[in-house]
């Protein structure tokens, strides 16, 4: 296992680790008789045998030799301590005598346990004491400490003083052997020669030999670190999976790796990670806090000597690992390019290489040859490109962050030869006197200090202004890279040392053919969520996404073959997809979820895609709720575009029936099932508030001849547990069991609700139906950048309501006011036993659209933030827009931005956004005829009157807005004596009303919420 590899990324302390000792295997095994399995496979077997044998009462050896070879692990742990503790006393005596006397010890051990009379022979009682002793002596040896020599004498002295005067029970004749050594003690053993355990070789079995003696904890918690155990688990996992034989380096597969990159976080500054928000939290306390055990370790290896870089350097890194930064992805693609290294270099070194060649591989001057042509040979199998489509501009800017970016950008170029770079060059040349603009594709490499320009190819004009900018950003370097597979990998991904051994293997998979089928044309991978520890949101998101990239992906690929591209990390078959369109189709807005469309050209043209868990790579994903929202958006939005595509239109004509509707439910379906959900609880309010406010209800529940059915009843029961997000959380709860056991699963289960998962996965129910009926109405999708740090600071007020106003305040609004008013007007369900869990399930919808914002957000219910977030709300709802001023400075540009929609939609969608905005007059029609100043008049009249009452209030807020305008600045007296003329008027027409008509306080209320649905409508009308 890659103990180096950990190290590195401080998963375990330095070299004197114990993580890394119970994990090594040596790397000889000649002087042991059995296999010598890793310490911590071993882990406290010494220490149930010794306590087997002290209370064994039988008197042969028969029982307790079955129970210890009953265990193989136990057997070998026993075998290799006793002949590693031998060889080792053996070469630490210098006098022939004092070896002869040990050497006829382990002869008589020996010989009883040939003749089965060990328990006759030897006192089992002494083994305890004689194990403390052991571990004694072997801790000393290990201080490799010269002053310690006496002290390894009285303890070697005990150790054999033990032996014969407590285990052996001859042991006081055992001495007197034909040479007479009538020895006293101080003269026995004294001669030694400690400096042998300077020897690296002797050095490991002492090590080894203490861990055995020593070790008591469960092999379950080696390493200590949750990340490195997971990753062992899943490689030893791995190796007992079905995966096509690794050929030689030689025979494999040549390929590329391809990573896309904008403006994204290269390698965190000073600033950004010391920079502290309201309450003094720091990105790089907050890592120090989720990761503290690698934060210890990091600091245990800054201590060491050989340590020659800048450590605030240092700091950056170990902070940019753990972020979702180009260099952690960038660290891990190159794993590939050292993977290939030193597989080639053990296949060119021979047999020995393992127990030979592997521990001097990184020595250049014994194996320099060989390392040369196994990285010669790396070059030509590997290419790793990143398409940073903006470094030629960054190159050039004076901004601070675009300097940094290409810096570090450069930096890693240095660091990996074998990296590359593509970027769109933009250059002005004359031509028949005119100047114009030029684009280029070039590539870019490391040089001695700079870049090296590679290749240079021109363009017909900008590809980012011709179509999408992250797949034209993909294709403009697709030219670059090499080989007969690509994979694509995105910026915010991981790889695993360890995982990068069996690329190999998985690219046979395009040379084997499935049942007589064609040979796969895309390989899906298996990915790891890395972010689940950063948050509760990112935890519930890493289970989600967990879920659908195994078990989920594996169901797609076999038996229903409906799997697709759903991003990175996939493999393609290079050459079947550069001649048949690419690997990102980029027209605007239809092509705004680029991935799926490679899968879907690719099954159009008779391509293959499987999936396979044998190796995976890590993947990072959105960690705070606005950017998850937004991620929820445009995966939506892209959703949306897929039901409008030829694309979807095709396969859905071209498959077979079954097929057919797995490939709807897996993919456009699901939104559009979630968009269904969501209209069914308008559909049923309402139907309800119709039937309440006309009176229909009334009739029916008065009828004795009519009886009311429950069968809408039972199905809204149904229903609710969809509102509930409960129907969400069942993969990934199966996804858990099957890995981790069901117990584990139903303890996340429980942990994910207290910690309001309900809540979020609701929330997130609102997001994709809002984004994708919007988007099936009026189109006009757009590419929405989420963010991919970490959130340490507190959302304003005024961000959440932009973000979430029209997708889910107004809606959970709505709702809630349809609550409302079908609890006070009606009187349906109250016999019914239904009644209460179906209102609480919609109950619920609407306070999770409402609130989640605040509850997910950092420090949301701290009191100073709150007053601080009301303040900025009404300064922004006050600034007034204008051309220039942008959405986060007054609420006009917000609003035209958030319509922008509208002005791109066709005649058909304008007319149903009307058509559904009149659901909003239907308050006032049924609420004014249950008003008590109507006195039960049912006349078309009284509707009249309630809209000249409605335009009365407009024109009265016009008047104030627009006297605001006029004279609030220069004449503040009049518009103070217009002001309250308007409030004396008001007074004179509310008691005319009281006192006259009878109007009442309950009649107020509802004239709120008769009138504030219609205001809203006329809104949305013009």
């Amino acid at each position: 296992m890659p103990g180096p590899e950990f190290q590195a990324c401080d998963y375990i302390f330095n070299s004197l680790s114990r993580d890394r000792d119970l994990l090594l295997v040596p790397y000889s095994a000649s002087y042991v008789s059995v296999i010598q399995w890793p310490p911590f496979l071993l882990a406290s077997k010494i220490p149930i045998a010794v306590d087997m044998a002290k209370d064994y009462k039988k008197e042969t050896d028969d029982d307790l030799f079955r129970k210890i070879k009953n265990d193989g692990y136990m057997y070998s742990a026993v075998v290799e301590c006793y002949e590693t503790l031998k060889d080792i006393i053996l070469n630490l005596l210098l006098e022939e005598e004092d070896r002869l006397v040990v050497s006829s010890i382990c002869g008589k051990v020996e010989q009883c346990i040939l003749e089965e009379t060990f328990v006759k022979e030897f006192n089992m009682s002494g083994l305890p004491s004689l194990s403390e002793k052991l571990e004694k002596f072997l801790t000393l040896l290990r201080s490799e400490d010269g002053k310690l020599e006496s002290q390894i004498v009285n303890v070697l002295q005990d150790i054999v003083e033990i032996i014969i005067q407590d285990v052996m029970v001859d042991g006081h004749l055992f001495l007197q052997t034909p040479q007479q050594y009538h020895l006293e003690r101080g003269q026995r053993f004294v001669n030694i020669v400690t400096s042998f355990t300077h020897n690296k070789a002797v050095m490991e079995k002492v090590i080894r030999l203490h861990l055995l003696l020593t070790v008591k904890e469960s092999a379950i918690n080696v390493p200590q670190n949750i990340e490195a155990r997971r990753r062992i688990t899943f490689f030893a996992n791995s190796l007992f999976m079905n995966m096509p034989k690794a050929p030689k380096v030689r025979d494999m597969l040549s390929f590329s790796v391809l990573t896309p990159y904008f403006k994204e976080d290269v390698l965190y500054s000073d600033e950004e990670l010391n920079k502290e928000n309201e309450d003094g939290i720091s990105i790089l306390f907050y890592l120090t806090k989720i990761y503290p055990d690698e934060w210890a370790n990091f600091h245990e290896r800054l201590k060491s000597d050989d340590i020659e870089e800048d450590k605030e350097e240092l700091m950056r890194q170990w902070a940019s690992y753990r972020g979702q930064t180009l260099y952690r992805t960038v660290r891990g693609m190159m794993y590939y390019w050292q993977a290939l290294i030193l597989q080639c270099f053990i296949e060119s070194a021979g047999d020995n290489a393992l127990s030979e060649g592997f521990r001097t591989m990184y020595s250049f001057d014994t194996n320099k040859k060989l390392i040369e042509d196994a990285q010669a040979m790396a070059d030509l199998k590997f290419t790793y490109v990143v398409s940073c489509q903006v470094y030629g501009s960054q190159k050039k800017s004076k901004v601070t962050r675009d300097r940094s970016c290409y810096n570090n950008i450069l930096n890693l170029m240095l660091m990996y030869p074998a990296l590359r770079v593509a970027y769109i060059d933009e250059t002005e040349e004359t031509k028949d006197g005119k100047s114009q603009k030029v684009y280029y594709s070039v590539l870019v490499k490391g040089g001695d200090k700079y870049d090296e320009e590679i290749y240079r190819i021109k363009l017909p004009g900008s590809p980012t202004e011709i179509g999408e900018g992250k797949p034209e950003n993909q294709n403009h370097a697709i030219i670059f890279t090499r080989g007969e597979a690509l994979q694509t990998i995105d910026m915010n991904q991981d790889n695993y040392y360890e995982e990068a051994f069996k690329m190999r293997n998985v690219l046979e998979e395009f040379r084997k053919r499935r049942s007589g089928r064609r040979k796969p044309t895309i390989l899906g991978i298996r990915e790891h969520i890395f972010t689940g520890s950063v948050s509760s949101l990112a935890w519930f998101m890493s289970n989600q996404e967990t879920s659908f990239v195994t078990i989920g992906q594996r169901i797609l690929a076999n038996p229903l073959r409906v799997r697709f591209h759903y991003g990175h990390p996939d493999i393609f078959d290079r050459i079947f997809h550069i001649t048949r369109g690419g690997i990102s189709k980029a027209s605007k807005v239809i092509n705004l979820s680029e991935d799926i469309f490679a899968g879907y050209n690719s099954t159009l043209r008779q391509g293959f895609i499987t999936h396979h868990e044998y190796i995976q790579v890590g993947k990072g994903r959105d960690v705070g709720m606005n950017q998850i929202s937004l991620f929820e958006a445009k995966v939506a939005n892209g959703n949306g575009e897929q039901s409008l595509s030829r694309d979807v239109y095709r396969l859905g004509r071209r498959f077979d029936f079954y097929r057919m509707l797995s490939f709807y439910f897996t993919t456009v379906g699901f939104y559009f099932s979630s968009m269904i959900t969501v209209l069914t609880v308008y559909v049923f309010l309402y139907g309800r508030l119709y039937m309440v406010l006309s009176g229909v209800e009334r009739e029916i529940l008065k009828s004795p001849n009519i009886h009311q059915s429950k069968a809408l009843e039972e199905a809204l029961a149904t229903q609710s547990v969809v509102q509930l997000g409960l129907l969400l959380v069942l993969p990934m709860v199966m996804e858990i069991g099957l890995e981790k056991g069901f117990r584990t699963a139903l303890g996340d289960f429980i942990i994910m609700q207290l910690q309001l998962a309900s809540v979020f996965f609701t929330f997130q129910l609102g997001t994709k139906a809002h984004y994708y009926g919007r988007t099936l109405l009026h189109g006009g999708s757009k590419y929405r950048p989420t963010g991919r740090g970490f959130v340490v600071f507190h959302a304003k007020f005024a961000d959440n309501y932009r973000m979430y106003s029209r997708s889910h305040f107004v809606k959970g609004l709505e709702i809630l006011i349809l609550l409302i008013v079908y609890e006070v007007y009606g009187e349906s369900y109250r016999s019914s036993h239904l009644y209460l869990f179906i209102t609480i399930s919609m109950w619920f919808l609407a306070t999770s659209w409402l609130f989640a914002p605040f509850l997910f957000n950092p420090s949301g219910f701290d009191w100073q933030k709150t007053v601080d977030d009301w303040t900025d709300w009404k300064r922004w709802m006050g600034n007034r827009g204008g051309i220039g001023i942008s959405a986060d400075k007054s609420w006009e540009s917000w609003w035209d931005e958030e319509n922008e929609h509208m002005k791109h939609s066709n005649i058909r969608g304008k007319i149903l956004e009307i058509i559904l905005a009149f659901r909003f007059f239907m308050y006032q029609y049924g609420i004014v005829y249950h008003m008590d100043i109507t006195h039960h008049h049912k006349e078309l009249l009284v509707f009249g009157l309630s809209w000249a009452v409605l335009i009365i209030i407009l024109i009265v807020l016009k008047m104030v807005s627009m006297g605001r305008r006029r004279f609030g600045t220069d004449f503040q007296l009049m518009f103070r004596i217009l002001k309250a003329l308007l409030f004396l008027g008001f007074l004179s027409v509310m008691t005319v009303l009281f006192v006259v008509c009878g109007l009442t306080i309950s009649d107020l209320f509802a004239a709120i919420i008769a009138f504030m649905p219609s205001g809203w409508a006329i809104i949305l009308v013009s």
